[in-house]
């Protein structure tokens, strides 16, 4: 049966029926990516992006996502659904506040919600005397009868000489912000928060390396809210012998209304609760006055953004290794791209038409080089796994923004196809995301010159000076202005905040065109992603990405005596000099390029040899 023929008898069965119900795509942490058992706004849609969110009323089903995802939304809703596209289309509250009736009642599990979000909801509701509804069980579990078991893994301990601070350290800093805004007590939602706060990490949420725990600390207490079947003897002692309380999982919803109740047990005084409205989900939101209550960022966000030097340190040396692994794969398509489909490969650009030399051999595909790309990253020290699923695209699929390759559709290679490969890795010292946009056949004027515009706006960016409290917001057009020179531009954010061992989108700064980039200055030991790209529906797509490391810059002078910021990129692996057009460069963008090419060998050639030394050479020449 289809998701909506059996959600909506369950809609109109509640008491008031419910006219619409909200399914949004977070979990019960505000989570971007999700365990299986929580890919509910997938299971009821069909779109398998990690953002969205889904509406359905008596007679619609719509799907909200952002510009990443529009194409991808496109080839996987059905007929019965339709996309909203955020940013050109009414955002959801807009869009039910003007077409559901007055006194309508929209649902919502209040877990999956977060206080902001549904605060911003109830007031557009109210004008039209609509009710957000907190529904007391999830409806699309009701219908889910094969949801997927909770994940059972064992909490690991991240060592002190790759985390940079102890438990007692990060405890003793966030307890000193609550005392300097007079509250007693902060609730931890978030996953990567309380995994970096108590220097654990797990595995129950694909390649985030994260374990389903909340954490609530007050001015001299601390509890972990974990499944104890995940708790190990080791892990036991080490949050006893920093005098951390460990407590079942559910148990944080009775912990919360008893601070609430009685706060004097916690503190002498009153004093106030610390929420972060944007990542704590409506069920923990305490029913107390307003003046109780502290609402705003979690203080943990920017303290894990603000990277200690023992995991800076860890992040440049997983980087080369990964660089490592992405070169030895490079070489290795290269080689194979030729050996069987004959193509001039990475460095020839002689035109070829040719398939497949033998219907015998095995052909490339998207999934088939991509799981040799991870065997290449599972030889090196350290590796955990992939930070994320990798965007392994040929031709027009590597138009498609975030891309998934599937088994039974994924596209064969073809040399006379763009290859865009957007990959990462978790490893016990970093994290790390890059991508790489090759071609092994010959590529068109239009594909160089789009190749080349992104590659002078990812240099435009990683080559920034500016002063202290500039945001990503103001950087964003740095990347954008070359393309935007020749009529071209793309959906997505210029860059991200990226974990140390933990997720690979991380907050709270970004770089991007969207206004919450304003919120957060850059800082020095901030990292952030360098992602500028190009996409032609149906035909190609370009995107080159480093991570990129904010230090602090030697200028001539320093104006108002703010000190000025610039960026050290730690992501080695080369740029195609055969997509680059040459007249479209300056000398300085090649002395750029040229540079970089030589830090590519200093930083890999030393852990290479044979054919992979030699592909390195070959590929570092200068322009």
């Amino acid at each position: 049966m289809d998701p909506l023929d059996a959600l909506r008898p369950l809609m109109a069965s509640r008491d008031p029926p419910l006219d619409a119900l909200i399914v949004p795509s977070e979990d019960a942490h505000q989570s971007e990516y999700v365990a299986d058992r929580d890919k509910r706004r997938e299971f009821v849609s069909g779109f398998s992006g990690s953002a969205g969110l889904a509406v359905i009323t008596k007679n619609e089903a719509l799907l909200w996502t952002d510009g990443r995802y529009f194409l991808q939304a496109t080839q996987q809703l059905s007929e019965r659904w339709k996309l909203m596209r955020i940013g050109e289309d009414p955002v959801v509250e807009s869009w039910l506040a003007d077409n559901l009736e007055s006194n309508a009642s929209v649902g919502v599990d209040a877990w999956c919600v977060s206080v902001s979000n549904a605060k911003r909801w109830r007031e557009a509701f109210a004008k039209k005397g609509i009710e957000l509804v907190k529904t007391e069980r999830n409806l699309v579990d009701e219908i889910w009868k094969d949801r997927p078991a909770q994940p059972v893994s064992p909490v690991t301990i991240q060592p002190l000489e790759f985390a940079g601070r102890s438990v007692a350290e990060k405890l003793a800093d966030i307890r000193g912000k609550l005392s300097q805004e007079r509250a007693f007590a902060l609730v931890v939602s978030t996953l990567d928060e309380v995994a970096w706060l108590f220097n654990l990490r797990g595995s129950d949420v694909m390649y985030n390396p994260v374990v389903h725990a909340y954490a609530i600390v007050t001015l001299d207490s601390a509890f972990y809210y974990v499944d104890k079947h995940k708790i190990t003897a080791e892990v036991e002692r080490f949050l006893t012998e920093n005098q951390v309380v460990i407590k079942d999982y559910e148990e944080v919803v009775q912990d919360l209304d008893a601070l609430v109740s009685c706060p004097e047990e916690v503190i002498d005084g009153k004093g106030l609760i610390w929420i972060d409205p944007n990542s704590c989900p409506l069920k923990l939101y305490p029913d107390i006055p307003a003046d109780e209550m502290l609402l705003q960022q979690s203080p943990i966000a920017l303290s894990k953004a603000l990277k200690h030097p023992a995991e800076l340190e860890g992040l440049r040396n997983s980087h080369v290794r990964d660089g490592v692994a992405v070169v030895s794969f490079f070489a290795w398509l290269d080689n194979q791209m030729q050996e069987i489909y004959g193509a001039p490969g990475y460095f020839l650009e002689t035109k070829t038409s040719l398939k497949r030399k033998s219907p015998e051999v095995e052909k490339l595909t998207e999934i088939s080089v991509s799981d040799k790309l991870e065997e290449f990253r599972s030889t090196q020290k350290h590796f955990r796994g992939l930070s994320f699923e990798t965007i392994s695209s040929v031709g027009a699929n590597a138009a498609v923004i975030h891309y998934a390759a599937k088994p039974e559709s994924c596209a064969e290679l073809d040399p006379d196809s763009i290859y865009l490969c957007d990959s990462g890795g978790q490893y016990l010292d970093g994290t790390t995301d890059i991508t790489r946009t090759v071609h092994f056949g010959k590529p068109s004027p239009h594909e160089k010159a789009c190749y080349t515009q992104v590659l002078k706006g990812h240099i435009a960016l990683d080559s920034a000076i500016f002063p202290n409290g500039t945001t990503g917001h103001a950087l964003d057009v740095l990347a954008r202005v070359p393309l935007w020179k020749s009529g071209l531009d793309y959906r997505h954010g210029t860059g991200h905040g990226v974990g140390s061992y933990l997720n690979v989108h991380e907050g709270p700064h970004l770089i991007s065109f969207k206004p919450q980039a304003r919120n957060v200055p850059l800082q020095a030991s901030m990292t952030v992603t360098d992602e500028p790209g190009y996409y032609e529906d149906g035909k190609f797509g370009v995107r080159l990405e480093n991570v990129l490391i904010v230090k602090e810059a030697q200028t001539a002078h320093n104006f108002s005596d703010k000190g000025y910021l610039c960026f050290e990129h730690i992501t080695w692996v080369p740029f195609q000099r055969k997509l680059i057009d040459m007249s479209l460069l300056s000398p300085e963008e090649i002395a750029w390029v040229n540079e970089y090419h030589v830090g590519c060998r200093e930083k890999l050639g030393p852990h290479l040899s044979g054919v992979h030394s030699e592909w390195l050479l070959d590929a570092t020449q200068p322009l």
